[in-house]
Order: structure tokens, then C-alpha cells, then sequence
């Protein structure tokens, strides 16, 4: 029995691509099998943004809040296409650089200001620029507004130019608004895939299944226990592209409509396990705005609107962002196996390098967060990350903070560090030196001291052990001069880009 097909729309028409092979890229098919050779393979990994593509969905079947664009009854999203499995197209729809211009050649606004602003030097990345410019210039045309510099520096920070030729580029990004030309050819997208939805079951071949809804999902996971799952495949990808690691069999978390759910009651903000990066981050920021900055480090918007926010908890490295902000805020997990559920804190979750507390068959369901430190009086959040550069890298240290003062007192502390050790951990001695004292400068110190027997990091190529203790300490300094009961320091005091 031959495998079904993975269909999806492509150039305004019906598309068929084989199942053969469920992790061939995206940007693989594009080249080889369609010869759209306009996305570039630079990384394969994701970081520079070359293979930035557009993948769209019915906008029905996006929940909101959603910083997916909403355009023509579309949800549109920005995509690494060489960390992107083929399958995951199924049921949607692909645009690439080649769809940016007007059939008779007209370029979109983004293009054209590309090249009257001279932005296009060697040229290799420049479908990835022209791919994330365009999104930007169809969000703000339907709004009615231009793109400020820093905003456009946001949108760009998932594409990376060898060529520094940043200047021109962000040029071009302020000019397309006034620049004119056609825009981005929508119209009967939503009919084609509403008609594609309704004659299409969901996918699943050997080696790869994508169950619609939550009871579909808990049934291959106990079915299987030792197939991978597979969100945004922003990690996954890397083991395919550069571990060359075989992935016989995946289940697809990204069409479960339950888990693209973000709800909130009076107590708790709930974010499912497909939730997007982007989406989950901008929830977070919207209930706790001193994790914006935070929110806007993490990766570039390719990598933030493919990954999800659960999957980078459930990857357990020692080095992710969230971990620390959300057990900082008290967050817990939700697993599921079968139709049995069980919750955890987050800080529990994790119990060796890689290594977690779900049982075979068992799987990460969603993450509730607390909302108790933002609305029980005293407490302050802060978000911390250090790395080399400032956008889309890997941390050296990251932390959480949440502090509860009474007056002067220190009534709690939860204080949560990445790349301090084999697991995200609270520290303990750090916070027992905290919680009861008048929050003084010799309190700081003593905490500061503690951290020396709260870890024993390592050293690697993103720091040394001596920076890791340092720059931990450093910011727990910085927690002081911005709490502090006396004359605290403004947020903007400690920030480089106030």
C-alpha cells in the first residue's frame, strides 16, 4: 500500500511531496525537488536566517492571543526552512522569496527598498532579509504605521548578514513603507485550505503520525513511548542536520488543538504544549513586562514562531532561558499519560543533565504559571541573560528572580540560574541567606558568599567557572541596587539599552 501524500498549498496551487523520508527539510524539497533555489542553506541550524520562509494556516485554527500575522483569514509565520520537517506542512500553506514579487515581475515593497537602498551586498542572505522585511512591511500596512530602527532591528534578529552590511538593510526596512508595489498574494489561500482540510485526514506513516486532538495524542504516546515527539523541531532539527541522528518514529505535537491554547483563570496563566516560543513569551511579558527583554533575546522570530515555550522546558537543557524565569515564578507542569494527568513543579521536574521525571508513555501536556507575584503586593521579577552577543545566542548564565519584601524584610526569595550546572536549580544557600533578613548590602553579601556552595559550574567555550560565579554574583548585585528598600535604582540604570 503506497504512503499517503504530504499536501499543503504552494505557488497559489495544490502541492504533493512524498512521505519517504518524514525529516527531510522544507528547504530540501524547495531546492531539489522544485528548484526554487531563492532560500539559501547557510547554517542548518537555524541561527542565520538564509532559508527564512512563510508558512500559513486558516486563521480559525490559531487561538488567540497569537503574534502569528492575521491577514485574509490567514495566520502567518516566519520559518527556518532548513530546521522545518517536511511533513508539518501537511494541511497548510508555503510562501518563499520567489512569492514576494507580482506575477508580472513587480517587486514587493521589501525588495524594492533592498535594492534602491543598496542593502543586498554579497546577496546570499538577502531572500532571507527580503522574507522577514516583507512580514514586517504586510503587519504594519495593515496597521497603518512604519516600523521604528529598533523594531526593524527586532524583526532581523533571527537573520544574520557576513557581510555587516546592516546599515543599508535596516535603511531599506524604514523606507519599504513609503515604497510602493504589490502585496503579498493571499487572496483564496483560505478557501484552498479550508477545502484541503476538508478532504485530508491528518497525516500518519510510517515513521510519522500527527494526531488532531488531545485523546489521539495520549494514545500514540502510550502506543509508543519511545517515539520522539516533535514540536517546532528547533532542536530536533540539529539532531538530523548536524548529529546526523536517526529518527525512525515521530509524533507531531503541532496540530493538537488543545495544546495551542494559552488560558487564564483568576490564579493561573495555562500555556499547552504547542504553544509558540513567540506566543508564550509575549503571555508572559503581557502579565510580567520585566521579562520583555528577556522575551526578546530568546532566538530570532523564525526560531521563536516554530519552537514552542513547553518544548524548551521539556528539552531540559542546563543552559535554557526559560527554565530559570518560570521556576522563578513557581510554574508547574501537567503530564499526561493516557487519560491519567498528574502535576509537578517545574524545579522538580528535572534530574540530571537530559534527564526528567516522565515515565514512559508520558508526556508535558502544558505549564501553569502562578500569578500570584503579580497580584499579591511586594514582589519583584527580574529576567536576567548573559551571552556574547546580543541577539539570537546562547547563554553562558541565565537567571530568575522573584523577591517578596515586607517593608525592608526579605519574606521570600526563589532564585533559578541556567549554566550554572547539569540542571536549571534553584539556589538554596543563596536563598536561606535571603529570606527573614532586612535587605541590606551585607545581606547581598552573604548571599553572594552562598552561591559558592550553591554550584560548581563548568568551564566551556561560552565561559570558564570563574565567570560563571562571578557574573552570578554580579547579578544578584544587580537584583540589590534595583530592590533595594532605599534609593533603588530605575529599571533603565541597569540596562545597556534603556
Amino acid at each position: 500500500m503506497s504512503k499517503p501524500p504530504i499536501r499543503f498549498v504552494f505557488r497559489g496551487q495544490l502541492a504533493e511531496a512524498s512521505a519517504e523520508e518524514p525529516t527531510r527539510s522544507v528547504l530540501q524539497w524547495l531546492r531539489e525537488d522544485t528548484r526554487a533555489c531563492g532560500s539559501k542553506e547557510g547554517c542548518a541550524e537555524g541561527d542565520c536566517g538564509a532559508c527564512a520562509v512563510i508558512v500559513a494556516e486558516l486563521d480559525e485554527d490559531v487561538p488567540p492571543p497569537t503574534r502569528a500575522l492575521r491577514l485574509a483569514g490567514l495566520a502567518l509565520r516566519p520559518v527556518n526552512a532548513c530546521i522545518r520537517f517536511l511533513p508539518t506542512l501537511h494541511g497548510k500553506a508555503l510562501l518563499t522569496i520567489e512569492d514576494l514579487a507580482a506575477p508580472d515581475g513587480t517587486l514587493h515593497p521589501a525588495q524594492r527598498a533592498l535594492v534602491d537602498h543598496h542593502g543586498s551586498q554579497c546577496g546570499f542572505c538577502t531572500p532571507g532579509f527580503a522574507v522577514s522585511l516583507a512580514l514586517c512591511h504586510e503587519r504594519h500596512a495593515e496597521a497603518g504605521t512604519r516600523p521604528t530602527r529598533g523594531e526593524l532591528a527586532d524583526e532581523l534578529a533571527g537573520n544574520l548578514c557576513r557581510c555587516t552590511g546592516y546599515r543599508p538593510i535596516l535603511d531599506a526596512g524604514e523606507a519599504m513603507g513609503g515604497t510602493p508595489g504589490p502585496r503579498l498574494a493571499l487572496e483564496g489561500m483560505a478557501d484552498q485550505l479550508r477545502a484541503l482540510r476538508a478532504e485530508q485526514a491528518p497525516l500518519s506513516v510510517p515513521g510519522f503520525e500527527a494526531p488532531r486532538t488531545l485523546a489521539a495524542l495520549a494514545s500514540a504516546r502510550a502506543a509508543r513511548p519511545g517515539a520522539t515527539l516533535l514540536a517546532g523541531a528547533t532542536d530536533i532539527g540539529l539532531w538530523v542536520n548536524k548529529q546526523f541522528k536517526p529518527l525512525p518514529d515521530l509524533i507531531y505535537l503541532g496540530d493538537v488543538a488543545e495544546l495551542r491554547r494559552i488560558t487564564e483563570s483568576a490564579s493561573i496563566l495555562r500555556i499547552g504544549a504547542a504553544v509558540t516560543l513567540e506566543d508564550g513569551w509575549a503571555a508572559l511579558v503581557a502579565r510580567w513586562p520585566a521579562l520583555a527583554e528577556m522575551a526578546r533575546r530568546f532566538a530570532g522570530p523564525p526560531v521563536r514562531h516554530a519552537g514552542t515555550l513547553v518544548g524548551n522546558l521539556a528539552n531540559g537543557s542546563p543552559i535554557g532561558d526559560t527554565a530559570p524565569v518560570l521556576i522563578a515564578l513557581g510554574a508547574s507542569l501537567t503530564l499526561r499519560r493516557g487519560d491519567a494527568t498528574r502535576d509537578m513543579p517545574l524545579q522538580d521536574f528535572y534530574l540530571d543533565y537530559m534527564k526528567n521525571q516522565l515515565a514512559p508513555g508520558e508526556f508535558v501536556e502544558a505549564v501553569a504559571v502562578p500569578l500570584t507575584t503579580t497580584t499579591d503586593p511586594g514582589w519583584h521579577v527580574q529576567a536576567h541573560k548573559l551571552s556574547k552577543r546580543f541577539d539570537c545566542d546562547i547563554s553562558a548564565v541565565s537567571a530568575g528572580f522573584a523577591l517578596r519584601l515586607e517593608g525592608e524584610r526579605i519574606a521570600e526569595a526563589r532564585l533559578a540560574f541556567g549554566g550554572m550546572a547539569a540542571i536549571v536549580k534553584r539556589a538554596a544557600g543563596a536563598e536561606a541567606a535571603l529570606v527573614g533578613q532586612a535587605w541590606t548590602e551585607a545581606t547581598l553579601r552573604a548571599a553572594q558568599h552562598a552561591l559558592a556552595s550553591d554550584f560548581a559550574p563548568l568551564t566551556d567555550l561560552r565561559a570558564s567557572a570563574a565567570y560563571r560565579g562571578q557574573a552570578a554574583a554580579a547579578l544578584l548585585e544587580r537584583l540589590w541596587w534595583s530592590t533595594r528598600p532605599v534609593d533603588p535604582l530605575p529599571e533603565a540604570a541597569l540596562r545597556v539599552f534603556a
